[in-house]
């Protein structure tokens, strides 16, 4: 079982940055993909970024070029810095793994869930 811990969210005005953590264990072998996603009250969930064991990264087209994703195998980390942050960007993060690498080879070990970490914006 993978338990995910997300942490550095909090409340900024629009244009402000604020940077997530989250941190992954239950395998230490693993380096694992790692996504986030959000939701805002009365939406549903939306991915926000995604980045893999060989660091290719993946952004929403709402967030690109003002979201950095970034991870840090040694600790089974993986971060999100957001930039020039909007109103709009007002939601709950979650942190999720689904995969791992190890030892060369890919494993599914199915999705697993933060607990959230609660993003607001004020205008």
């Amino acid at each position: 079982q993978v338990h995910l811990v997300e942490s550095g969210g909090g409340s900024v005005q629009a244009g402000g940055s604020l940077r997530l953590s989250c941190a992954a264990s239950g395998y230490s072998q693993c380096t694992y993909d790692m996504s986030w996603y959000r939701q805002a009250p009365g939406k549903e969930r939306e991915f926000v970024s995604t980045i893999d064991s060989d660091g290719r990264t993946t952004y929403a087209d709402s967030v690109k070029g003002r979201f950095t994703i970034s991870q840090d195998n040694a600790k089974n980390a993986v971060y999100l810095q957001m930039n020039s942050l909007k109103p709009e960007d007002t939601a709950m993060y979650y942190c999720k793994s689904g995969g791992c690498t190890s030892g060369g080879s890919w494993f599914y070990l199915g999705d697993y869930w933060g607990q959230g970490t609660q993003v607001t914006v004020s205008s």
